[in-house]
């Protein structure tokens, strides 16, 4: 049974840094995109960012670029969101989730697995 596990959410000042963690168990990680994926109240849930298998290759939303990056330990089986100059409009539930497929992809119908979330709030 695949399960992922979130952490590192909080409460921080716009401008401020967070970074999640997500930790794997229950498949070959290494093998596999990651991704995360974002909600705030009464919208979709939207992708953030990807990372393929071996952590080369990123994909980000254009909300996100030059201000989050997505990293892999394939020896820790995780995967990291570091978040800088956070704004008020990226507070909302972040979520990591586990690829289908080796290669990056925008697509939620592209991943299998999903953490139960981490709550990310941003304060103006």
């Amino acid at each position: 049974q695949v399960q992922l596990v979130e952490s590192g959410g909080g409460l921080v000042q716009a401008g401020g840094s967070l970074r999640l963690s997500c930790v794997a168990s229950g498949r070959a990680f290494s093998n596999y995109a990651m991704g995360w994926f974002r909600q705030a109240p009464g919208k979709e849930r939207e992708f953030v960012a990807a990372i393929n298998w071996s952590g080369l290759s990123t994909i980000y939303a254009d909300s996100v670029k030059g201000r989050f990056t997505i990293s892999r330990d394939n020896t820790r089986d995780t995967v990291y969101l570091q978040m800088n100059s956070l704004k008020p409009e990226d507070t909302a539930v972040y979520y990591c989730a586990g690829g289908r497929y080796s290669d990056t992809n925008y697509a939620r119908t592209a991943y299998d697995y999903w953490g139960q979330g981490t709550q990310v709030t941003v304060s103006s």
